[in-house]
This record gives structure tokens, C-alpha cells and sequence, in this order.
């Protein structure tokens, strides 16, 4: 890795305005030195982490000067299809950009959590699909008093929800927030909206960069494709700017949810609605209630094949998981990934003249304990006892070790 030296730095440092070390409302080097260390996180091994960082002090110098006189642009993205766990276009951004995207995050974020109801669960802090999938499980417990009474689940999903977000009715939406509190915010309030106007506005079907074949598009409805998407309309599945405004384009809607129609038992992720209540009838009731909100003060639509009404008893199918009375299971579609997993390392096994090296050793031990992690948190164990007994090929059971309630494996 390169290095710059200490007077090339302080020369960079100099270059910047005199007003970025005596207002404290300007960006600071630290702020964009931190930003870089999360984009990197998870991440050091892509080609443009590796880029950045051969010379990443320059280029971090030069990215805060730019932001700070007003001169970044947002470069080209890179468009492909993903196949997991759902065919869905995605939109990466460049690493310079990313490291924009959780700037701004580091900065807007604290403030947006006071808004926050506590059940929105997507890209929080402490919150996420286990965190979801528990308070789910809490709440159909504490409905149903423990299974002991009726309880009913609806879930509701909104069709097409990134491609179809209003981008200037979102930049309202964080801008009242961003000026109710912007005493508490460590940069210019003007100056911070209008980079995250910038990101919200900028168009990534342009310039994009394509990966993958054109085939790879075929099947997916245009609802779910920017290439589609009606003007001003819209935001890139893939960066962290774009999951965190999903959250702050439904905030309206969670309180209007919790404090209008009194909806004790509510949770959202993303776009993944779920409400429990002991009145069937009460929740059929708010589906035509919910559908106008959605349609009239957020120009999105439900999802009208993805209704799902059931009593509790039956069971409910919820970020991957499905459940049951006292007792969680993980969803088909994670089993079946988790198999296919299994099938591809056990035929790249079958193709390796000797034992794997020390580099597919790592890969395969990550990818399987991602998997055992996952799975250990739920009903289980007879499912991950046969994973590592009866799918995996004997040349890797005979290479790892495994941890008596089959929860993890390390190497021999």
C-alpha cells in the first residue's frame, strides 16, 4: 500500500478552506476518514476498495475538498441482476460514492431514529430480521395470551416500493426532519441536504455500467427495474443511502398505523407489513384503509396477491423464517439455498486433485458458518445435524471440526 508523507498531507490539508478547522459546523477530516473505514467494512477484498486504498489519504483529502466546495459528483454505478435470495436489479454504487452514502448516513442517521417508531427494523442498529422476527413472535405471544386465545396475523407487502418512491416528496420528508434538529447535527444543515439532494435526485440509469447478460433481465417485471420507473421516481436497490430513506418514506405511514388506527401489534420492514390483532374482522377492515393511505398520501400501491389473512395457530411466514406455535422454523427458500450451498462446494470438492487450499478452506468455513449462525437461533438442530452429516461430502467432514450441537465448524 502506498503511503503519503506527513508534509504531502499537511500540504492537502492547507488546501482545504480555513473555515473547515474553525467552524465546527463544517465536515471534518475525521468524518470522512470514519466513513471510509465503514464503506470498507465487508468490503476491503472488492476491486475498488483495493483501488481506493493504494493511495487513500490523497484521495480522501480530495473527496472532503470536493464535498466542501460544492464540486462532488456522483459517478457511474454498476447495474446487474441478483438472483438471491430474489431476482432483483441492483445498482452499486462506485466506492468513492459509498463512502458519500455512509457520510451521510453517520451524520443524518442519529437524528432520524428519534422519529422512528421502535418496529421499524430495517438498517437499525440493534434491530434487523432477528430482531423483527422476534418482536413478531412477541407479539402474536402477547395477543394470543400464549396461545391461549384467538389471535390473527395480516401481512402486506407494497408492490414494486423502491422503484416507485416519490424522490421529491422523501426529500421533504428528511428535510423537516433534518431543520426540527439541526442544532444536533455536526454539519451545515443547508450544506447536508443539499449533498443528500444530490444523491436522492441523481438518476443512476445513466452512465450505468452493465454486468452480466442481457438475458439476466428477462423475467423481471418492469415494476421492479429502474430502467422502468416513471419519472422522478425511484431509488438504487444496493446502497446504504437508499435503505435508509426506505425507512424515513414510510415513517408518516408506521405512526399513522400505530396512532391513528391504534395498532398495538405493528412491524414493518422495508416494505414487509405485519399487524396481529384479536378481531378478524377488524383486520380486514384496514386493508382498504391502509391501500388509500398508501395510494393517496404516498403514491404506492399493495400488493394485492400478497395479502395474507390467518389465525396464528396456522403459522406465518416472516422474513425467512415461518412461525409456529412456540416454536420457529426457517423458511424453505433458506433451506434450499443452504442445500444448493452444500451442492456447489461438495462438486468443487469432486473436482480438486488434492485437499482444498488454505484461501477455499476460509471461503467454505465462512460461507457454511453464516448459514449455521443463522439456523442455530431457531428449531433446527435436526436440520443442521443433517447438513453437516448427511450432505456434506466426506472429504470435507473429514477436514473440519464440528461443535457438538452442530452450530459452527472450524478447521481440522
Amino acid at each position: 500500500m502506498l503511503q503519503v508523507s506527513c508534509f504531502k498531507l499537511y500540504e492537502l490539508s492547507l488546501s482545504l478552506s480555513l473555515s473547515l478547522s474553525l467552524d465546527k459546523k463544517e465536515p471534518k477530516v475525521q468524518d470522512i476518514f470514519q466513513a471510509y473505514y465503514d464503506a470498507r467494512k465487508h468490503k476491503r477484498r472488492s476491486a475498488g476498495a483495493l483501488l481506493f486504498e493504494m493511495n487513500y489519504e490523497t484521495e480522501l483529502f480530495k473527496l472532503l475538498g470536493e464535498l466542501t466546495s460544492g464540486q462532488y459528483r456522483i459517478g457511474p454505478s454498476a447495474c446487474f441482476i441478483s438472483f438471491r435470495p430474489v431476482k432483483r436489479e441492483i445498482f452499486a454504487a462506485g466506492f468513492r460514492d459509498r463512502i458519500v452514502h455512509h457520510f451521510i448516513y453517520n451524520h443524518v442517521n442519529p437524528v432520524l431514529e428519534r422519529v422512528f417508531i421502535n418496529d421499524s427494523y430495517s438498517c437499525r442498529v440493534g434491530k434487523g430480521t432477528s430482531y423483527g422476527i422476534r418482536r413478531l413472535d412477541h407479539f402474536i405471544r402477547s395477543c394470543s395470551r400464549n396461545y391461549s386465545r384467538d389471535c390473527y396475523v395480516l401481512k402486506l407487502d407494497i408492490s414494486g416500493y423502491f422503484m416507485s418512491m416519490d424522490r421529491s416528496l422523501l426529500f421533504e420528508k428528511i428535510e423537516k426532519v433534518v431543520r426540527r434538529y439541526h442544532t444536533d447535527i455536526a454539519v451545515d444543515a443547508d450544506w447536508l441536504l443539499a449533498l443528500i439532494r444530490q444523491v436522492i435526485f441523481h438518476d443512476p440509469v445513466k452512465n450505468c455500467r452493465m454486468r452480466g447478460k442481457r438475458e439476466d433481465w428477462t423475467g423481471l417485471p418492469k415494476s421492479k427495474s429502474l430502467f422502468y420507473a416513471a419519472a422522478n421516481r425511484g431509488l438504487p436497490i444496493g446502497n446504504l443511502t437508499s435503505q435508509l430513506f426506505g425507512n424515513v418514506y414510510l415513517n408518516d405511514f408506521d405512526h399513522f398505523i400505530k396512532c391513528k388506527l391504534k395498532c398495538r401489534y405493528y412491524g414493518r420492514y422495508v416494505d414487509d407489513i405485519v399487524i396481529v390483532h384479536r378481531d378478524k374482522d377488524f383486520l380486514k377492515t384496514l386493508v382498504p384503509i391502509i391501500r388509500a393511505y398508501l395510494r393517496d398520501e404516498l403514491s404506492l400501491e399493495l400488493h394485492s396477491r400478497k395479502i395474507y389473512l390467518q389465525h396464528s395457530s396456522k403459522g406465518v411466514p416472516f422474513l425467512g423464517t415461518f412461525i409456529k406455535p412456540h416454536r420457529i422454523y426457517i423458511g424453505n427458500r433458506t433451506k434450499g439455498s443452504c442445500y444448493k450451498s452444500v451442492r456447489l462446494w461438495n462438486e468443487f470438492l469432486a473436482r480438486e486433485t488434492g485437499k482444498p487450499t488454505k484461501k477455499d478452506m476460509e471461503r467454505f468455513l465462512s460461507c457454511m458458518n453464516s448459514y449455521l449462525g443463522y439456523m442455530k437461533s431457531y428449531r433446527t438442530y435436526t436440520l443442521r445435524r443433517k447438513i453437516l452429516m448427511d450432505w456434506l461430502a466426506h472429504g470435507w467432514r473429514d477436514s473440519i471440526h464440528i461443535v457438538e450441537d452442530f452450530a459452527t465448524i472450524s478447521r481440522r
